[in-house]
């Protein structure tokens, strides 16, 4: 059923997207509410449980509110409208963004997917096709939480050397 109504609402949204569009926080709690509603009662909504994954603590539930403005503040007006020169830009862009919205984790479920309808329409006002995430869920899945963890520290790199692949990928099976 996730899967089903995440299509659904990628579609609109890629349809909907504008080329100065900037997000916001409040964009991000609309997509997931609008894609998990009639699954989950609480999509849209700050998660209010702590979680974690392999042994990886997300933020606190109790600070996820203000990280969403923090992150709309610090990345989302600071990256969208993404509207950059060079890929290695927009690949830094994604990447920023990306790893900010992950480790907050804001929602009880669906975060990686909704990251990356985010990075796919950051990809749509930089000019570039639909991005092909496939990888990230086979070969390259370590090392794809390796990259969010390194951004604790706010390195980046890692996450952006995956997105300029991801880039290279899409635009050849484009």
């Amino acid at each position: 059923m996730e899967t089903n109504a995440l299509w659904v609402v990628q579609a609109d949204l890629i349809d909907d997207v504008s080329f100065d569009q900037s997000f916001t926080a409040q964009d991000i709690c609309n997509t997931h509410e609008k894609w998990l509603s009639s699954i989950y009662s609480w999509a849209g909504k700050p998660r209010t449980a702590n979680i974690s994954k392999n042994g990886f603590n997300f933020a606190q539930s109790r600070f996820v509110p203000t990280l969403l403005v923090e992150f709309e503040r610090e990345h989302l007006s600071k990256y969208t409208p993404c509207r950059f020169e060079s890929r290695d830009e927009v690949a830094h862009a994604l990447a920023e963004v990306h790893v900010e919205l992950m480790l907050i984790h804001p929602f009880r479920e669906g975060n990686g997917r909704l990251g990356r309808i985010l990075a796919t329409l950051m990809a749509l006002q930089a000019g570039l096709p639909i991005l092909e995430f496939s990888e990230l869920d086979g070969a390259r899945r370590e090392e794809y939480f390796a990259a969010v963890r390194a951004g604790i520290d706010r390195n980046y790199r890692p996450m952006k050397r995956l997105f300029a692949d991801i880039i290279e990928r899409s635009l050849t099976i484009s």
